[in-house]
């Protein structure tokens, strides 16, 4: 079965090292270096400033690519369906969660509580931009990026409409670090469109494969750095969007599965 061809709009980007596509995508193709000193957690400017102080850095990042994708694609974020994902979720919160309550019950926190869900970025968003359009939050541990943009290609084709994809993790802190990898903060987000226009960067055909799947290696030595965050599998994809080449990306889904992107650059 074919797959319609789709289209990538407003590649958007940060980790403290790389603290925007621009300077992103000039390290990843050689032309340019990280900051140094690290940035500092973006303040989203989609939230009201109380908001923005209470939010967690899983939301704050969210927030960010998703405000700067839609700001490059051109569109209006209350009219764009969005899939955020992320591997854990706020595993800070989380931590936090599980201590009080076995420590000390009655001192658990209600905005924690409230900023713990899944759902608590794409909430934010969705509210802050006044978007009413489908939102869907997406963990698949490993493979998260990757199956959130197979479920963004999935419904850009099927309801041939623009999506929103965020990804986002932040370091595993805590007794939760013991079961699970992931350091640093990182975020990225993009808009796949069903048809080309005036800020196309991108076009892809997809398809799945079966057979033996593993994650592509990071080329570059800035995404090399950024490789032990959950939502890694983002990097190669950003990559070769930086590179301005067309390439083959092959995303795992699982050990037996993965997306394949004909990646096809756009000048």
């Amino acid at each position: 079965m074919s797959t319609p061809t789709l289209y990538i709009e407003g590649p958007a980007f940060w980790a403290p090292t790389l603290p925007g596509w621009d300077i992103a995508r000039a390290a990843f193709n050689g032309t340019g270096a990280p900051v140094d000193p690290p940035a500092k957690r973006p303040a989203p400017q989609v939230l009201a400033p109380a908001e923005r102080r209470r939010a967690p850095d899983t939301v704050a990042l969210a927030l960010e690519v998703a405000a700067q994708a839609v700001a490059a694609s051109g569109r209006e974020a209350k009219d764009l369906p969005c899939v955020f994902a992320s591997a854990h979720g706020d595993l800070g919160i989380n931590d936090y969660m599980c201590g009080t309550l076995a420590a000390d019950p009655t001192m658990l926190s209600p905005i924690k509580f409230h900023n713990s869900v899944h759902n608590a970025a794409v909430g934010y968003w969705t509210i802050g931009t006044g978007c009413m359009e489908a939102s869907n939050s997406v963990s698949a541990f490993e493979a998260t990026f990757a199956s959130a943009l197979l479920e963004a290609a999935a419904q850009c084709a099927a309801d041939d409409q623009a999506v929103l994809l965020v990804g986002y993790d932040m370091p595993a802190v805590g007794a939760l670090s013991s079961v699970t990898t992931s350091r640093g903060l990182l975020a990225a987000a993009l808009v796949i469109a069903p048809a080309r226009t005036e800020r196309t960067v991108a076009a892809f055909d997809w398809s799945l494969a079966t057979g033996p799947s593993t994650p592509a290696a990071p080329r570059s030595e800035a995404a090399q750095a950024l490789s032990a965050n959950a939502i890694a599998d983002a990097l190669p994809l950003f990559e070769a969007l930086a590179g301005g080449r067309s390439e083959t990306v092959s995303m795992p889904l699982s050990a037996q599965l993965s997306l394949q992107l004909q990646l096809r650059q756009q000048g």
